[in-house]
């Protein structure tokens, strides 16, 4: 099996797999295809060879998924010899056992890379491709934080996802391109990273009220291409200050910003009124801004209390029409849509 040409059936596995989807429900090829030696081969080289793949996903996750792969070929052939089985991914499990890997989850503070294959609305999905010609953001990230903690920043969460996925459509990469973008609360950078990478964004200033998340947000850029600032700025920013009185007067002077987006920052009840101060303060010097937040409506108290303080301050508050698709018709961008997850579009008074 040539790279090219590659069963898109493999090319949904891989992205699954680089994004750490949760084993249990990865989107396996039937075991009869999975048997094939061409197949293994393609697997082995693209999911699991570290030479050929510098950011893979951490060991201990490669190893619960290769027991997976194994596991079905073995049953599949009605041979637990495992003499079907490829020797280099066989020699690759003997590896992590030799070397003591754990398939336990790792701790919160750990860094693992993350790849999202970021695919536009309309890209092929034929097999004329390879998973190398796929456009992607790789993040450093810390997977297992809990939603709700106090370094929510280290990792990327639904809401920012979702609007990715709507920003890769036609209607939403419009907003875009082209553009001077502000981001507030950008955590890891996923967001940021999408636009300046693979959305055409003019200038992207990505901001976090966290300086430890600012920092580790600038290596994520570093991964992606993007340290040149002529095109993306990171800085930290504290909502419920006056922004013209900080750095990010002389950035939107030269940047002049026209779009400002942000997500999975309304979890929080008691930052609400800092953040729509915040955004207040941007729309009288940017009368014309449009402001774009997304979230996942976790607590619908604390949804409603955002949109009754942007009512307050007068904004337009309109929902987005884009609903998340159910996780088996993801192709890119997987994330869970078992609760509502909202995009709302923010303008100023009429």
């Amino acid at each position: 099996m040539s790279d090219y040409g590659a069963d898109p059936q493999l090319l949904l596995l891989r992205r699954q797999y680089m994004q750490l989807f949760e084993p249990d429900f990865l989107a396996w090829p039937p075991a009869k295809f999975l048997k094939d030696v061409d197949v293994q081969k393609w697997l082995h080289k693209h999911l699991f060879d570290p030479y050929r793949n510098q950011r893979l996903p951490p060991e201990g996750y490669q190893m619960r998924v290769l027991e997976k792969l194994i596991a079905k070929v073995e049953k599949e052939t009605g041979n637990p010899g495992r003499d079907v089985v490829l020797r280099e991914l066989t020699a690759c499990l003997e590896s992590f056992v030799a070397k003591g890997v754990s398939s336990e989850f790792h701790t919160a503070q750990e860094e693992t890379y993350v790849t999202f294959t970021c695919l536009p609305e309309k890209y092929s999905l034929d097999n004329s491709h390879n998973c190398d010609s796929e456009p992607t953001v790789t993040l450093l990230e810390r997977r297992n934080l809990v939603s709700g903690s106090q370094i929510t920043g280290f990792r990327t969460w639904e809401g920012s996802l979702h609007l990715g996925s709507y920003l890769l459509t036609d209607a939403g990469s419009q907003i875009i391109h082209g553009k001077n973008i502000l981001e507030l609360g950008a955590g890891a950078g996923f967001l940021s990273i999408l636009l300046a990478k693979h959305l055409q964004a003019k200038h992207v200033t990505t901001t976090d009220g966290d300086e430890g998340v600012v920092e580790s947000m600038k290596e994520n850029l570093s991964l992606n291409g993007l340290d040149n600032q002529e095109k993306v700025r990171t800085g930290t920013l504290t909502w419920g200050c006056d922004p013209w009185e900080t750095w990010i007067k002389d950035d939107c002077n030269a940047n002049p910003y026209e779009v400002v987006i942000g997500a999975d920052i309304t979890y929080n009840k008691a930052a609400i009124s800092a953040l729509v101060s915040t955004l207040h303060k941007l729309i009288e010097r940017r009368p014309n801004l449009k402001i774009i937040i997304a979230g996942v409506v976790r607590n619908a108290e604390i949804f409603q209390a955002f949109k009754d303080e942007c009512a307050y301050r007068r904004f337009t508050v309109e929902e987005v029409n884009f609903e998340p698709k159910p996780m088996r018709q993801q192709k890119s961008l997987f994330y869970a849509a078992a609760v509502p997850i909202k995009i709302l579009s923010i303008t100023g008074p009429g």
